[in-house]
């Protein structure tokens, strides 16, 4: 394996940048969390903290949330809060209702969402990357908006780390 940012084929320069980046934080997060069982995907440390598969569907949350907002250009509908509500804020949400799930689960979400960003990425260029767009009330443009999203993930697969590690010695 390459460990490469590059030009990609079926993106413009600085987007295939932006994909090389995103495609390693993945392949890192699932590294993470190769060969976990769901009871090890759903053990929480304490009582106020996240399991390792609330954190995986936090990513794809995170993600979906701004799909919604970016290609679609609006808030989630009730449906979506619904599927993404608990996975988005996490918390005590979370714990009471991301838990019995299998890593394929985790993983088939992960990759779904994805799969999405990168069809959309394909047919937008590198000015796209650099609008400006609000962002939590901030300045911001669309190539920091998904900076975060995979910055996000990678806060995330550190706790992840820590947390397996904490199964390793029970």
């Amino acid at each position: 394996m390459e460990f490469k940012i590059e030009k990609l084929r079926d993106f413009s320069p600085q987007m295939g940048h932006l994909v090389s980046q995103m495609n390693y934080a993945r392949k890192t997060t699932l590294d993470a969390v190769s060969g976990l069982t769901t009871a090890e995907l759903d053990y929480l440390p304490n009582k106020d903290s996240n399991s390792i598969g609330s954190l995986l569907l936090h990513m794809a949350a995170v993600e979906k949330g701004f799909q919604i907002e970016i290609f679609d250009g609006r808030r989630p509908n009730e449906q979506e809060m619904e599927e993404w509500g608990a996975p988005y804020s996490l918390g005590d949400k979370g714990r009471a209702h991301i838990n019995g799930y299998s890593l394929e689960f985790y993983i088939a979400k992960l990759e779904e969402v994805r799969s999405r960003t990168l069809r959309e990425f394909a047919n937008l260029n590198d000015d796209w990357l650099y609008e400006n767009r609000l962002w939590d009330n901030h300045p911001s443009n669309n190539y920091f908006i998904w900076f975060h999203v995979f910055e996000d993930e990678i806060n995330h697969r550190g706790q992840i780390r820590i947390i397996r590690k904490m199964l390793s010695q029970n």
